[in-house]
């Protein structure tokens, strides 16, 4: 049974542009020249995952990778197309995304939780397993306007994690931390994955998108230009990133 099904997916973005002119400083407002672009960060995309299947995103800068994962995260919506999702989705896209920067880590990850669709209750029973998770130990308690940004990757995760998921969403915001939490995430990550969670990651290590992942699409102003082995997918990311030098 197919859990994710995108059909065609497109986003547009209007970019309104304003030009100067020498008069317009004379005479404000009068002479002030507009114009808009249609930008389309991503352009008729189309894939499909099973119950148990992992996708890896990848592509350079610019590409539409974080755009197609906040359109999967229901965070932004497709200008054409569309995406069904069977079942729940956990996500950590943005540092610091559903956090207040006064409240503590403790009260963060029950509004980050709360968020990302736990209840008070299963906050609360899986409190003491998310911080030890975070390995914040007493910073737990204070604000995390204090904290790294290796410390907020901490408890974002954390309490991502702990979410009762069948679709995990990763950005490239995965390799922010240090080396020993980046491996305890990935480990997380395989474990899901052996339990037939989907997982669909972005990230410019290729290796790590390799080794969690089954198959690969590979984005590239928008489009896609690649998609399936990931050997195959990553050899033409490669060509590509040579050809543009």
């Amino acid at each position: 049974m197919q859990i994710i099904d995108a059909k065609n997916l497109s986003k547009q973005y209007i970019i309104s542009h304003e030009k100067d002119t020498l008069i317009r400083n004379i005479l404000p407002y009068i002479f002030r020249r507009k114009y808009k672009e249609e930008f389309w960060a991503l352009k008729d995309v189309n894939f499909s995952l099973k119950h148990g299947e992992s996708l890896g995103i990848i592509g350079p800068n610019g590409a539409g990778k974080s755009t197609l994962l906040n359109i999967l995260a229901g965070i932004a919506t497709p200008t054409e197309g569309r995406v069904d999702i069977k079942g729940k989705v956990s996500s950590i896209l943005t540092l610091g995304a559903g956090f207040h920067y006064e409240l503590t880590g403790e009260e963060n990850i029950f509004l980050n939780g709360s968020i990302l669709g736990m209840t008070s209750k299963e906050l609360k029973r899986k409190l003491d397993s998310i911080i030890d998770f975070s390995e914040l130990g007493s910073f737990v308690d204070a604000p995390i306007q204090t904290y790294s940004t290796g410390m907020m990757l901490r408890l974002g995760f954390s309490v991502a994690v702990h979410v009762d998921f069948d679709v995990l969403l990763v950005d490239e915001i995965l390799l922010v931390g240090d080396l020993h939490f980046q491996k305890k995430c990935i480990q997380k990550m395989e474990e899901f994955r052996k339990d037939g969670k989907i997982l669909v990651v972005s990230s410019q290590s290729l290796q790590l998108v390799k080794s969690l992942t089954d198959r690969i699409l590979l984005l590239n102003r928008g489009e896609r230009i690649g998609y399936g082995d990931p050997d195959a997918v990553i050899e033409q990311y490669q060509n590509l990133r040579q050809d543009r030098g």
